[in-house]
């Protein structure tokens, strides 16, 4: 039998008044919470692909910050995702035996950190180095996506603030790290048939 930590302790109550307050609202607001929450993450996909689309006619050395953008977001999810191993924290619902918007997961689906927060997060992050408006719709987005998972009543408040904290300095240091030297990548990129990825033709 695998132990499990029990994060009742640290914002049970909090988690609690959330969920109730869920229960006692009306159905469009849950129904839309529980939307976003489930199917949320492809905006930023789609704000990925925008935000690549408009770098293309600016430069190849923007392109490529473009480009890095999914890519560190599969790092961020991969490291948040390794995070969840040693912890082995159960879900809420689980713990506290809660009704909650969502089916609550079978048990070994670990709630700490939570890896929606950690995309979310590392996305709007990494967007605000490819551009300060996209990056902004982001953030805006990737607050919303955290308290949506605790409404809808698959995480504990600080697996959502673990998996923000995660995501968004991972796509920091990368993001970071990538701006040191975009320009010898890019021209080997230009050198090649993956051209039209950095530049409009």
């Amino acid at each position: 039998m695998i132990l499990a930590f029990d994060g009742s302790s640290i914002d049970g109550a909090a988690y609690t008044d959330v969920v109730d307050l869920a229960q006692r609202s009306p159905s469009w607001l849950d129904d839309a919470v529980s939307a976003w929450s489930t199917y949320g993450l492809g905006l930023f996909a789609v704000l990925m692909i925008i935000g690549w689309w408009r770098s293309r006619r600016v430069g190849a050395t923007a392109s490529m910050t473009a480009l890095a953008v999914p890519f560190v977001v599969v790092v961020a999810y991969g490291v948040n995702t390794g995070l969840k191993l040693p912890v082995r924290e159960d879900r809420p619902c689980q713990s506290l035996h809660v009704t909650t918007l969502e089916a609550c997961p079978t048990p070994g689906d670990w709630s700490f950190p939570s890896n929606h927060a950690a995309i979310a997060a590392a996305a709007a992050v990494a967007l605000l180095f490819v551009s300060r408006r996209l990056g902004a719709v982001a953030v805006v987005a990737a607050c919303v996506m955290a308290a949506s998972r605790v409404w809808v009543g698959a995480h504990y408040p600080h697996d959502v603030v673990a998996g923000v904290a995660v995501g968004a300095v991972v796509a920091l240091l990368a993001m970071t790290a990538l701006r040191r030297s975009p320009h010898a990548l890019a021209q080997r990129v230009m050198a090649s048939r993956l051209r039209p990825l950095l530049v409009a033709t």
